[in-house]
Order: C-alpha cells, then sequence, then structure tokens
C-alpha cells in the first residue's frame, strides 16, 4: 500500500530509480486494481504519462510490469514496442498482448535481435514461423526448427530443405522433426549421403568401391524406413515413380529389409491398384497372381520370376527383424538364379543379382558377429586344430 501523495512525489522525483519505482508501481497496481472506476483511470493516465519519461530505466520499469500480462492495455505495450532497442526486445519475446499483425512489420524488416526475440515467444504461429525462415538468417532458423511446437506447413519445410540441405546444422534440425514431409526427408538423407562422399576422413578410411557400396545400401534402407512410416503414404511412392527414382535394387532391398508396406505402395504407384489389394495379392495370391501384378507394373518376365520367388520366400520368414532369415532368403535366391541360368546371369538380371551377392556378404557378416564370442561362452573343451606338419630340416654337408 502507498498513500496517493506519496505516489505522486515519487512521479516527480528528480530521481531515475524513485520515478522507476513509481512507474513500477502504477503497473501492478493497474493489472490488480479491484477499486472505483475513476483510481483506475488515474492509474491508467499515469502509465501513459511514464511512456514521455527521459530515462530508460523508467520505461523499462513499466514494462516490466506489464511485460507477462494479459491484461495490460494495448496502446502501451504498442508504444513500449517502439520505445528503446533493450525494451522493444523484451516485449516482442514476452508479452502477450501482440498479435500478428503486431509482430509481421517487425519480421520484414527488424535486425537480427528483434527476430530472435520473436522467435523465442511462448507462441509462434505458422504464419510467423514462416516469414522468420524466409528472412534466412541460419541461427534463426536453427532456433525456430529446432522448437518442436511451432507447425510448419510441408511446403515450407520442404523448401528449407530443398534449399539448406547441404548445411549440416540445419540438415540435422530438419531431420529432427517429426512432421518432416517424407519427400523432404528423402532429399535430406542424399545430402548426407553425398556429404559423407565427399569428406575427406571418410575417403580416406574406405575404398572407393565400398564406400559407394555402403552409401549405396544405407540411402535404399533410409528410402525404404521413409517410405514405412506412417505420414509417408501413397503419395512419397508416387513421387518416386513420377521423378524416376525407383529401380528394381530399390524395390529388391525393400522386401529383403522386410519394409512390405513400402514394397506394396510403390507396386500400387506403378500398377495403379490400390495399396489394399496389392497387399492382399503379396501376403496370399497364387504364383500366377503375383506374376500378372508384375507384369502391370512394367517389369520384364525375368525381373517378374524374380520377385515372385522372393515374395515366396519371404512369405515363410520374418524379414523385419530376423538376420539369419533375410541371409537365407538372399542365399536361396542367389543359387537358384544361377542354377536356372547355369551361371551366365542374363543382361536383365545382373542389376539384381550384383544386388544379391552384395546383400550375401553383408548380411552374412552381420548374422557371423558374435557368433564365435557366445559359443566359447558356453563351452569349456579345447578347439581341436590340424596337426602342424613339421618340415625336415636340411643338413649341410661337412667342410
Amino acid at each position: 500500500m502507498i498513500e496517493y501523495q506519496a505516489f505522486a512525489d515519487l512521479t516527480q522525483s528528480s530521481d531515475s530509480d524513485a520515478r522507476g519505482h513509481a512507474a513500477h508501481i502504477a503497473a501492478l497496481a493497474y493489472l490488480d486494481h479491484r477499486g472505483p472506476a475513476d483510481e483506475h483511470a488515474a492509474l491508467y493516465a499515469a502509465l501513459i504519462g511514464f511512456l514521455d519519461d527521459p530515462s530508460v530505466k523508467v520505461r523499462a520499469a513499466l514494462a516490466y510490469g506489464l511485460l507477462h500480462a494479459q491484461e495490460a492495455p494495448r496502446p502501451i505495450m504498442l508504444a513500449l514496442l517502439r520505445d528503446s532497442p533493450i525494451i522493444s526486445r523484451a516485449v516482442l519475446q514476452y508479452s502477450p498482448v501482440l498479435v500478428d499483425a503486431d509482430l509481421v512489420p517487425m519480421v520484414r524488416s527488424g535486425d537480427i535481435s528483434a527476430l530472435l526475440a520473436i522467435a523465442q515467444r511462448s507462441k509462434v504461429t505458422p504464419r510467423i514461423a514462416a516469414m522468420l525462415l524466409a528472412r534466412n538468417e541460419r541461427r534463426l532458423s536453427l532456433l525456430l526448427l529446432r522448437r518442436q511446437e511451432i507447425a510448419f506447413a510441408p511446403e515450407v519445410l520442404e523448401g528449407m530443405a530443398k534449399s539448406h540441405g547441404e548445411d549440416a546444422g540445419l540438415r540435422g534440425a530438419l531431420l529432427a522433426r517429426r512432421d518432416l514431409p517424407a519427400p523432404a526427408r528423402l532429399v535430406l538423407v542424399r545430402h548426407a549421403a553425398e556429404s559423407l562422399r565427399q569428406c575427406r576422413m571418410v575417403k580416406g578410411a574406405l575404398a572407393p568401391e565400398r564406400l559407394e557400396r555402403l552409401l549405396r545400401d544405407g540411402t535404399d534402407s533410409a528410402v525404404a524406413a521413409i517410405g514405412e512410416t506412417d505420414n509417408a503414404g501413397p503419395a512419397f511412392a508416387s513421387v518416386l515413380v513420377s521423378s524416376d527414382q525407383l529401380n528394381t535394387r530399390l524395390l529388391l532391398h525393400a522386401v529383403v529389409s522386410g519394409h512390405v508396406l513400402f514394397f506394396s505402395a510403390c507396386l500400387a504407384a506403378l500398377s495403379d491398384l490400390s495399396r489394399e489389394k496389392v497387399f492382399t495379392l503379396l501376403e496370399s495370391g497364387s504364383r500366377a497372381a503375383l506374376q500378372a501384378l508384375f507384369l502391370r507394373c512394367g517389369f520384364g518376365a525375368p525381373i517378374c520370376r524374380l520377385l515372385v520367388r522372393l515374395i515366396l520366400h519371404a512369405r515363410m520368414a520374418d524379414l523385419s527383424d530376423d538376420l539369419a532369415a533375410r541371409h537365407y532368403v538372399v542365399t536361396a535366391l542367389t543359387e537358384e538364379l544361377l542354377a536356372e541360368h547355369d551361371n551366365e546371369i542374363p543382361p536383365e538380371l545382373e542389376e539384381a543379382f550384383v544386388y544379391l551377392s552384395e546383400q550375401n556378404i553383408a548380411l552374412a557378416r552381420r548374422a557371423a558377429r558374435g557368433v564365435m564370442a557366445a559359443f566359447a561362452g558356453t563351452r569349456n573343451g579345447m578347439l581341436t586344430l590340424p596337426a602342424a606338419e613339421i618340415e625336415e630340416k636340411l643338413a649341410l654337408p661337412a667342410a
């Protein structure tokens, strides 16, 4: 509590600290006012008067008292918004009174400090967030993209992926977002693969052929995993088909890695059938029905026969989690192809055969990891080794 006259004396003091104290008291009293209307009006007039105080400390004390209040007078907050930068930034960041129409001019013409203040508001609408990203300030973009609660339009995120996918920091922030559209995620995966391909440390650690094989397999796995997610939907497969990014190798990899939903979506896009019908055929269709489905997708007869065999093998195994099952299926397909063509693989099957051979080696390595260590941990006996052959030493003749 403070007497009216004591408050009036504070407002007229030559000491800026005293006037600042009065401004803060007036702000708190206005927000929590429960008295007569004329007293409320007098407090409002006092707040208006403090806006003209020559000391920034007084105006800052006024802003501090009103900063977080939804009931703060809009005219006063807008006046403080146009005050000195330190006050303006605080109002931009914390005042709930401001609406998008108040923020838009600042987003368009404000400096980086003002933009960062807006980006740190407790609630940023999609419109303001998109405008902030359009300012093309890296630090600002990172701050916004890392805020998962901000809802960006899919086209905004896709645009960021295409224009800033080469920036590792922004790429990581985009990939960490749960609402990132599947096409944008695919763009970023390809940028990440290219970044690894050009990294001197990576190039120095791996032979070029092995590096290329690892990146190709990793990219195929990422594409299949993206297509398997719920938010990808049939549209992602359609994008791959329309942009000519779908090939036999990717389809084989999708089945071998257990991404059946993505595989069925790709076939649906190629055959112009519903994904449900395609999935039913893959699950229980006859050999002839599968052959007809793959022919409708535009595959040649040798590829159709290979895919039919792969599906029939996949029905009997859980390829999503079982490495041994994957290895068995790939090995069986490889041996069947060699037996059928008498070790002379036709040109139209060479790409598929090379993929199966690569996967055979990779899966064998993964399946073999830790097997001997686990075996040794359960046995106490000795490992039988062949007897060493002792070469007869030659004796030199006596001199």
